[in-house]
């Protein structure tokens, strides 16, 4: 017992060795986010989209008369 105990340490000794010594792969550095058009308090701009029931609305139709809301949910109601 005491022998395939002590096969198993240097086994895992000697696979965590040679794991640290391989040689890493260089990442280069991710490219920079671009700066936003839009900044925080600034005037939305205005856009259109589909309502539930196909009807086409643009957020200019609320300006002035109701607040908006608007959330992005990423692959929200996707199968991606």
């Amino acid at each position: 017992m005491k022998r395939k105990t002590l096969s198993l340490a240097l086994m895992l000794l000697s696979t965590a060795a040679m794991l640290s010594a391989a040689p890493q792969q260089a990442k280069s550095p991710a490219p920079p986010d671009p700066e936003p058009t839009v900044k925080v308090g600034d005037m939305a701009p205005d856009f259109k989209l589909l309502d539930q029931n196909t009807k086409v609305v643009a957020l200019s139709d609320y300006r002035g008369k109701k607040n908006v809301l608007v959330g992005f949910y990423v692959f929200a109601f996707t199968g991606g």
